[in-house]
């Protein structure tokens, strides 16, 4: 197997860094604390003064964490105390059967994401991205993350409030929640490490207000409305009810799950299609092949199953860029792993950015190569070694949906421009909350 390209990676480290450089390494990004071991380890241990960690490389050792015994390794409190002024507690960072009940009152809101049904909105979207980006000044180097940033908040406003979402709000929240990683990320690096917050959280909850202002008004005017409903998924869960006491949500819980939902159907997409841009505009030839397989007419919802070239692009890119790099466990009773003795309270962390950049997993894993998932040789690390979405009983329910969107993005700007690299700006991979680039991905664009 010949890879097409290897894109940028932090350079891992020789060795496990002292305590005070993992400190210093991971003030900004989880994964520039990693070290050439880190890779190819099938479970490794670090221990912090606040927290030890154990990391489950191994492919049976994440099905058993994700899968077969995920009741007994529930979300770490970490991820609670992380997300908690921008979600609260929602059904992404509760447990048991508080998470249960969650589940059962906002399954009926995902019926809002049924492919075929939010198909005319996603491509309404990305027409209204095409459109600003062909009003840009293409002389100068274009900004990829706003602009995806964008529409995949756009998509989600539409499918969850019927309405599009315009250009000052996605700037606000483009630039509030990159303030709120920065920030949560070192409140989170000195509650590690036993140290005072110095502010970090107060600033991180300013951001989540921030986040929060561009559609806390639709949800209040909706909440209180006896008369004026929508159909959409902030009304679904207005009109939700608990299984056992047939009570609703109240309005801050409905601000929750809607901040949930937006947080993970815009951020990890944002990120995705960033990087999916960014390495399309490293290869010409795969440009000209999504554009052969999507043709010169309008994208339909039936002729999305033939962008088979797109598709694997898009699988790619969630293999060497997993949006969420890190998943959190707690370790509820004592339990062995491998050569380890694990005590309640630790946490448990499985990484999609470990699992799928290993050699025993993938051919040859730093490298771009789209055709892997045509490869009968790679079709069992596809089906057990890949897990951008998650496994199990919390896997990612929009998984579909993220797709059928970034199918319609990618293929819509490679259509309407030629993309091209900037010799000597290479984004920086960060890994806070989710993985973007910290230094941004800038690109030449070029009208067709």
């Amino acid at each position: 197997m010949t890879v097409r390209f290897t894109p940028p990676y932090p350079q891992p480290h020789a060795t496990r860094s002292s305590l005070l450089k993992r400190f210093l390494r991971g003030w900004n990004s989880w994964i520039h604390v990693l070290f050439d071991k880190s890779y190819t380890m099938k479970m490794g241990e670090m221990h912090l003064p606040a927290l030890s960690f154990y990391i489950a490389n191994e492919p049976p050792l994440v099905r058993r964490i994700l899968e077969t015994d995920a009741e007994i390794f529930p979300k770490h409190a970490f991820l609670h105390d992380l997300l908690d002024p921008l979600i609260g507690n929602s059904v992404f960072s509760s447990n048991g059967q508080d998470w249960h009940d969650q589940r059962a009152m906002v399954n009926p809101a995902f019926s809002h994401t049924a492919l075929k049904r939010v198909f005319p909105m996603m491509a309404a979207a990305v027409d209204d991205l095409l459109a600003t980006m062909r009003a840009l000044d293409l002389s100068q180097p274009v900004a990829i993350d706003p602009l995806a940033t964008h529409v995949a908040a756009d998509v989600i406003f539409r499918t969850m409030f019927s309405r599009k979402l315009d250009a000052d709000g996605a700037r606000e929240i483009f630039d509030a929640f990159h303030e709120y990683q920065k920030q949560a990320q070192r409140h989170s690096m000195l509650r590690l490490y036993r140290l005072p917050g110095l502010g970090y959280q107060g600033r991180a909850r300013r951001a989540a207000r921030r986040i929060h202002a561009v559609f806390a008004g639709i949800v209040a005017a909706r909440y209180a409305a006896t008369h004026e409903r929508g159909e959409d998924i902030l009304q679904s869960l207005i009109d939700a009810r608990h299984p056992q006491t047939g009570a609703a949500f109240t309005e801050r819980e409905v601000m929750e799950q809607i901040s949930t939902i937006f947080l993970a159907g815009h951020e990890t997409e944002a990120s995705a299609i960033t990087w999916a841009l960014y390495l399309l505009a490293r290869d010409p030839a795969l440009q000209d092949a999504i554009r052969a397989e999507a043709g010169d007419t309008p994208l339909t919802y039936d002729s999305l199953k033939g962008l088979t070239v797109t598709r694997n692009v898009f699988r790619e890119t969630l293999r060497l860029y997993p949006p969420l790099s890190f998943l959190v466990r707690s370790v509820t009773c004592p339990v062995d792993m491998r050569d380890k003795h694990l005590e309640p309270g630790a946490m448990l962390v499985v990484s999609p950015w470990l699992v799928q950049r290993n050699r025993d997993n993938f051919p040859e894993p730093h490298g771009f190569d789209p055709d892997r998932f045509d490869d009968p040789a790679q079709a069992q690390a596809c089906r057990h070694a890949y897990l951008p979405f998650g496994k199990g009983p919390r896997v990612c329910i929009g998984a579909g949906f993220a797709q059928q969107e970034a199918l319609l993005t990618l293929a819509g700007i490679v259509a309407s421009f030629d993309l091209a690299t900037i010799p000597g700006d290479d984004p920086e991979p960060i890994s806070r909350l989710t993985l973007r680039a910290g230094n941004g991905v800038r690109l030449r664009l070029t009208r067709r």
